[in-house]
């Protein structure tokens, strides 16, 4: 059998028993809210570094 290749006589049959109270519940930890972040960098100076970071050889 070549590297890759699917044979099902070599998988096996696994029984999951678990409890659905145990599962976890997506709805359970959603949350509401927004996020800002101010890093003091124009957008021309993040730009610069950018091209910066790209120019470097290394």
């Amino acid at each position: 059998m070549g590297f890759g290749s699917y044979d099902e006589s070599e998988q096996q049959e696994v029984e999951a028993d678990f409890d659905e109270d145990d599962a976890v519940q997506s709805e359970q930890n959603q949350h509401e809210g927004s996020i800002e972040f101010e890093n003091g960098a124009s957008s021309d100076e993040l730009l610069d570094r950018l091209k910066d970071i790209k120019d470097d050889p290394e």
